[in-house]
């Protein structure tokens, strides 16, 4: 049975009225409706459609200047940024790399007339998350060899990435080893005799953690995109699983699907 929708069903929304203000302009900001160079309403236009003073419009604003989003200053027109929201398509990172080629990370990004880079911070034994545990088969008190890395686009902090690899698979190997892994861990697993074979992602939208927060050089406390990708091989065994993050601001993710 359906039951009837009621006034007494409508939500609150309790942010303030600049952050509300902000939220309608990003979203207009980022589907392309305000395109880059393009002004931004005016002021007075902005008080009245939104029903705001000077001040919290200004502060509306400010928000999206910190978060780079918008120029301008104080009493002059404010214009959209030629911002830098890319489009991931996680297909074309999946195949492991021809050997003796770079990560293919790195080489999408050349692509895009960006230079990209990563940083490998850590390489340890540890107690994965529980959902990283649970994809990876582990017991309860099993851990995991963790290779923990920040990628970076023209020298800018984008994705906080933490890969995670069963030890009977990684232990012993170059994956062990605090030092980059020429064609990435694809290769090498697939070199292991590992090759992967099914990739399957879950993306989620969460509040940045601090240490997330600060590795990417957050400007506010906005949603990051956060991906926990499985692969298999053979037989169905999961061989890697890696928890991505990033600024959900500035990026959108595309999947391709052929329909048979």
């Amino acid at each position: 049975m359906t039951v009837p929708h009621t006034d007494n069903d409508a939500v609150t929304d309790r942010r303030s009225l600049h952050e509300r203000i902000a939220a309608d302009l990003r979203d207009e900001i980022m589907s392309g409706d305000l395109a880059p160079g393009s002004k931004l309403p005016s002021t007075a236009q902005l008080k009245t459609r939104f029903d705001a003073s000077n001040a919290t419009v200004q502060k509306a604003l400010q928000v999206l200047k910190d978060e780079r989003l918008v120029l301008g200053r104080a009493g002059a027109s404010v214009t959209v940024r030629e911002h830098h929201q890319r489009t991931m398509r996680p297909a074309s990172y999946m195949a492991p790399a021809p050997p003796g080629e770079p990560y293919r990370w790195l080489t999408e990004a050349v692509k895009h007339g960006t230079t990209a880079h990563s940083t490998l911070l850590d390489v340890a034994e540890v107690r994965p998350p529980a959902d990283v545990s649970a994809a990876l088969n582990l017991t309860e008190d099993g851990t995991a060899l963790l290779r923990h890395q920040i990628l970076t686009i023209d020298d800018e902090p984008v994705e906080l990435v933490k890969s995670y690899y069963p030890l009977e698979i990684a232990g012993g190997t170059a994956i062990a080893v605090k030092r980059r892994i020429k064609g990435g861990t694809p290769a090498l697993l697939a070199e292991l005799g590992f090759p992967p074979r099914l990739s399957v992602d879950r993306v989620s939208a969460r509040v940045p953690t601090q240490e997330q927060f600060q590795a990417l050089k957050l400007p506010t406390d906005l949603p990051v995109l956060r991906t926990l990708r499985v692969v298999y091989s053979d037989g169905d065994r999961p061989i890697e699983a890696t928890v991505m993050v990033k600024a959900g601001h500035l990026y959108e993710l595309q999947y391709e699907f052929t329909h048979e």
